[in-house]
């Protein structure tokens, strides 16, 4: 890589390819059809199939209605409950690549997608602008952001670590994955200043500031013999060091094991569910030294107040209705988690009345005990109450609490389910308290899209939709306008603040 290389902000169309690897994720009939044409996906997530179209929308979307009782909208169809408003739509920027996770900064939005990422000014929510659009392939470009620092994850093996790179099979010495650091001082014209290559690449990433550096935390997985740079046993996470005053230095420090055992052994022993080699997606609660990982067979609680040497506290599986362990939310008083189960990958229709309830949903779990002796006790499942056609992609993805006093309530991403405003107060009896979805893309054939991430920021839900791009919508519901009155600085989801 050549230092201070500045990303291309015009728009490409075309990307990679990801790299091949063993399927993660055990899929249903209606993923493995859809998956025929496809090689085996490096990770769970749809990342190797084209996103749907759909019929063309304006920039501001209709007036929606709110469903009966097993009603699926039709094509295209906006709907939502009386409390949640749309108030605008961006298109996509990259009209062949799937749209992926968000991150926000003052008056900011960065939104990544397969291609590279947009930064969008959100100052007036019902109206957002783009700012400049960055080439740079590389799925899934997981982005974080702080002070002038962009960080991008790449799990696809490429030819180099530039935003000029090919697609290039895993099992050629030469291929690079990592992180990627950009200066965004300037919103208009960002800037690649650094490269970390990482093992097994990085499919997602955490940022833990401390003091003078900032530690990001490198979840990958699916190691093979055949890839020099990603060989078995991968049972931990790559942390790379960060100097704030020199991000240039950027490097990795460590691998931290944390399966020993070597985790979850996924089937035959448990049929259905993944083999533990890595993590998917770990989220930190600085203000607690707390941090929980969900890892592919495992969820964790682990303390990270040595930050280069995170230490599991407790470890848990579920080989009755969890696949794939995807993500974690902490609610604010720390004493819950949420994990969510990518059952059939993304891409699968999981959200059917075939699949159920608890397959395919979040895991609630208390966190009990103190220190070294907390526990994660299991409470119950939620999974959105709204049956989906057999031709949309749905499965719990990701969210973000929704700050409101007294209460824990998240916002999620269930893609083609569209989004979901829950409340898990009583962590034994979840419910959706309102939603926002649109109807199928195909009446026909699965096809892929629906909302990837869904967060909560500063009065807002933006969402960041696979096919149709960027949502905003409002929640009016005396639950949450609590929640309008704490204002961040920034959000990184996976980074949890302290709201108050």
């Amino acid at each position: 890589m050549t230092p201070n290389h500045t990303a291309n902000p015009r728009r490409r169309t075309g990307r990679g390819n990801r790299r091949i690897r063993t399927a993660a994720a055990a899929a249903g009939g209606l993923l493995a059809a859809l998956l025929a044409a496809h090689p085996a996906a490096a990770t769970p997530d749809p990342g190797d199939l084209a996103p749907g179209a759909g019929a063309p929308q304006s920039a501001v979307p209709p007036a929606g209605r709110a469903l009966e009782p097993g009603e699926i909208p039709g094509r295209d169809e906006i709907v939502h409950s009386p409390n949640v408003t749309p108030l605008a739509n961006i298109p996509r920027a990259f009209p062949n690549d799937i749209n992926t996770d968000l991150a926000f900064q003052g008056r900011y939005a960065y939104a990544g997608n397969y291609g590279g990422f947009t930064i969008y000014d959100i100052a007036d929510p019902g109206a957002p602008k783009t700012v400049s659009t960055v080439l740079c392939p590389g799925g899934q470009n997981d982005i974080s952001v702080h002070g002038d620092l962009l960080f991008l994850s790449t799990d696809s093996s490429r030819s180099d670590d530039s935003c000029n790179s090919v697609s290039q099979p895993a099992t050629e010495k030469s291929s690079w994955e990592g992180i990627k650091i950009f200066d965004i001082k300037d919103k208009k014209n960002p800037r690649y200043i650094k490269s970390v290559e990482t093992a097994c690449g990085s499919h997602t990433h955490t940022l833990v500031p401390d003091g003078r550096d900032i530690y990001v935390y490198v979840a990958s997985y699916s190691p093979n013999e055949a890839f020099p740079e990603c060989r078995p046993p991968h049972d931990g996470i790559s942390v790379v060091k960060v100097p704030r005053k020199a991000p240039a230095q950027a490097a990795v420090v460590g691998f931290p094991v944390l399966f020993p055992d070597g985790g979850n052994p996924g089937a035959p022993t448990n049929p259905g569910v993944s083999k533990t080699t890595g993590c998917h997606d770990i989220t930190v609660l600085p203000s607690k030294k707390l941090a929980a990982g969900a890892c592919m067979g495992d969820g964790i609680l682990f303390d990270i107040r040595d930050p280069e040497r995170p230490r599991v506290i407790d470890r848990v599986q579920d080989n009755t209705n969890f696949a794939f362990w995807h993500s974690a939310t902490f609610n604010e008083t720390a004493d819950k988690v949420v994990f969510t189960d990518e059952l059939g990958g993304g891409g699968g229709a999981t959200c059917n009345e075939a699949t159920g309830p608890n397959r395919g949903a979040n895991g609630i779990y208390d966190i009990t005990g103190r220190g070294d002796q907390r526990k994660l006790a299991f409470r119950s499942y939620f999974k959105i109450p709204r049956h989906q056609a057999d031709t949309e992609n749905c499965v719990a993805h990701n969210g973000s609490l929704v700050p409101a006093a007294g209460r824990d309530i998240m916002v999620q991403a269930w893609y083609q389910g569209g989004v979901s405003v829950w409340d898990f107060t009583d962590s034994a009896r979840p419910r959706e308290i309102g939603y926002f979805e649109r109807g199928p893309l195909s009446t026909d054939q699965l096809s892929l899209g629906g909302s990837w991430s869904a967060y909560y920021y500063n009065g807002h839900v933006y969402s960041n939709d696979i096919a149709k791009g960027l949502d905003v919508l409002r929640i009016n519901d005396r639950r949450t306008d609590s929640a309008e009155r704490v204002r961040l600085d920034r959000l990184n989801v996976q980074t949890q603040p302290e709201y108050r």
